[in-house]
């Protein structure tokens, strides 16, 4: 390293007025933020870093929560392929083993661009008021985002609403769910009065109030307070009133590619299979493209429909059982072992049945770049259905309209030909526990439905009190000097 450094300073250091030179073809900082067009495009990497699934490894959010949940297990081609997914598996993380470095850095680089967006945009007199207003509101809700994936995960972190200066880096506070809840609330309701309702197919992808006010709900739901719960009424049946979403007839359809951005599609994370990434530049935020599918598909699999895979989050015996009879189970589950004509390698924790809504087809094969780097399937971030089992579930628990809770609910039933539910009281609410069980399967949302729930230890092997929050990540403890610390029970 420092015979290249003396190379370059041999090349350059000849030339008096190099020091002097104007940057050239490049945008820099100092000469950014300059017009709209810039702004859009500093907009678009705040959202990019909503796709990132390679901080520290593969990182998928979405999956891991599978496989914490007891919708999969970790899988793999054995126990010690990607160890962070067995130990989230099993509740072994440690500060140095788990998934938390990427989650923690992914999130973060997204706070910084929010944050360097929302001091910019203002001084830029080449955008409009109505792009300005417009923007700050899209950027408050992806800050929002962030955060809200860090306080559920980490519970402690630091509450950062500014760019910071070196000076300051050492000198951060650590804030709990106390803290960060509100903020994230206060970010949410500042964005919803500001964003469009509807978007145009070109802008697919943006931030819309519906998407605001459903992720609102949530966040109200995930913090658990039985004073909030009018309110995640109230928000999902917003959206629900605004006659933008509707169920899509067929559940089949939801997660086929022209499903994306369906007239049940809330809110979803796009992804491209045209953005040619390979390996080169794995880590760097750089690929426009799902690895998530390729790690659920089945490993050396030929046959029919499918690509091959690498054989991670296994369906769990207890989804499998849980799901045997309903609808909805041809559109979740792979019966591996029934599949005509197929056969695959069996892997780690190998049940025969995977996951078929993020499955790698064979008909969506990326024609460019590493495949595995570039699946296309967006991720289905907040779906109709979610908000209508969101709505059921506050008007509940807040002592609302228990017949406007089971329309709500036996809606998501109807939808797939079940009959609907005559139930009341606590059972009406452990039946909407278990639709969303069985409606959302392996799309991330159950283990937090466990922890906010009350259930996670008896359901979760493994699980303990301390393992609501992951630990804090042990490089950026060492690296904070002294201003971070550990979460307990690590």
């Amino acid at each position: 390293m420092l015979a290249i450094a003396a190379a370059v300073l041999l090349t350059v250091g000849c030339s008096k007025d190099f020091l002097n030179t104007k940057p050239v073809g490049r945008d820099l900082e100092i000469n950014y933020y300059q017009t709209q067009a810039q702004a859009f495009e500093a907009l678009v990497s705040v959202y990019d870093v909503l796709q990132w699934n390679d901080q520290y490894g593969f990182t998928m959010y979405r999956f891991l929560m599978n496989v914490a949940s007891d919708d999969t297990y970790a899988g793999g081609s054995d126990a010690s392929d990607q160890p962070s997914w067995v130990a989230t598996n099993n509740f072994s993380w440690t500060p140095n083993l788990g998934p938390q470095a990427g989650f923690w850095r992914k999130n973060y680089k997204g706070i910084y661009r929010a944050n360097l967006f929302l001091e910019k945009i203002d001084g830029i007199d080449d955008a409009s008021v109505a792009f300005k207003t417009r923007t700050k509101a899209e950027v408050h809700f992806l800050r929002a985002k962030f955060y809200f994936d860090l306080v559920r995960s980490f519970g402690n972190a630091p509450l950062i609403t500014n760019t910071l200066d070196p000076s300051e880096y050492y000198t951060i506070n650590q804030q709990g769910p106390e803290v960060i809840y509100p903020f994230i609330v206060a970010e949410l309701e500042a964005a919803i009065p500001d964003l469009p309702t509807t978007v145009s197919s070109t802008e697919l992808g943006r931030v819309t109030k519906g998407a605001a006010q459903a992720l609102l709900a949530r966040v109200y739901l995930q913090m658990d307070d039985e004073d909030n719960m009018a309110d995640v009424a109230s928000l999902c049946e917003e959206v629900i009133n605004s006659a933008v979403y509707s169920l899509l007839p067929n559940y089949g359809d939801i997660f086929t590619k022209a499903g994306e951005w369906g007239s049940e599609s809330v809110f979803e994370i796009t992804y491209s299979e045209n953005s040619t990434s390979d390996w080169g530049r794995f880590g760097s935020g750089h690929s426009e493209g799902n690895v998530g599918v390729q790690f659920c598909g089945m490993r050396d699999y030929n046959g029919p429909d499918y690509s091959p895979g690498w054989g991670f989050c296994p369906i769990t015996e207890d989804l499998e059982a849980f799901m045997d009879g309903d609808p909805r189970y041809q559109y979740t589950i792979i019966d591996a072992d029934n599949i005509s004509g197929a056969e695959y390698s069996p892997g780690y924790q190998n049940t025969g049945f995977f996951m078929k809504k993020y499955a790698p087809l064979a008909g969506n094969f990326p024609p460019d770049g590493e495949p595995a780097l570039n699946w296309g399937n967006n991720v289905r971030e907040i779906r109709y259905a979610d908000v209508l089992l969101m709505a059921a579930e506050g008007l509940v628990r807040s002592g609302g309209s228990e017949a406007q809770a089971r329309s709500y609910l036996n809606q998501v039933r109807s939808r797939v030909g079940i009959q609907g539910l005559g139930s009341s009281g606590s059972q009406l609410l452990e039946d909407i526990y278990n639709e969303r069980r069985m409606e959302l399967a392996t799309e991330g949302h159950r283990y937090f439905d466990l922890i906010r729930t009350g259930k996670a230890a008896n359901v979760l092997t493994g699980w303990q009190a301390h393992n609501q929050y992951l630990p804090i990540p042990q490089n950026e403890i060492d690296a904070s000097q002294g201003a971070l610390t550990q979460n307990t029970g690590y």
